[in-house]
């Protein structure tokens, strides 16, 4: 059986999108079903004010999880047309922010993502967005589970 991939994708791939990659490989893990994933940036040039590889709070959220990153020494990529094409499920963590930017670097792939509604850190406090993305990753795996 081979392992399918789900894509997460965000504008910097430096706080939701890698939260999002590590919680939901120590799920798949635990869960023992063949997927794995992965994250990349729609914009990453708007993170230039990121600080190191990882956001402190992916961090902080994956240590308080008893979570060992394994990806937290690589820097934010850029998203590529066969990271998408390569993927099995694609998810962008904000329809209002990352619609528009899968629309301007990747026409036609806007409507082939499925969205969540994750806020980023000028709108929501990290715990909260982090918890959303818990509850959201748990989800997508359930819905894996069920339906693989």
């Amino acid at each position: 059986m081979s392992t399918k991939r789900v894509l997460f994708l965000c504008t910097g791939n430096y706080y939701r999108s890698r939260f999002a990659e590590e919680l939901f490989n120590h799920y798949a893990k635990l869960e023992r079903i063949q997927w794995r994933a992965s994250s990349r940036a729609l914009a990453i040039k708007r993170g230039r004010e990121n600080v190191g590889p990882i956001s402190q709070f992916v961090i902080e959220a994956l240590t308080d999880r008893n979570i060992t990153p394994t990806g937290s020494s690589r820097f934010p990529l850029l998203c590529r047309i066969d990271d998408l094409q390569s993927a099995d499920v694609v998810v962008a963590l904000k329809e209002a922010e990352h619609r528009a930017l899968l629309a301007e670097s990747f026409d036609g792939w806007q409507d082939r993502v499925r969205y969540w509604h994750v806020h980023d850190i000028d709108v929501a406090k990290p715990g909260e967005a982090i918890a959303m993305i818990d509850h959201l990753v748990r989800d997508l795996i359930r819905k894996i589970r069920t339906n693989p």
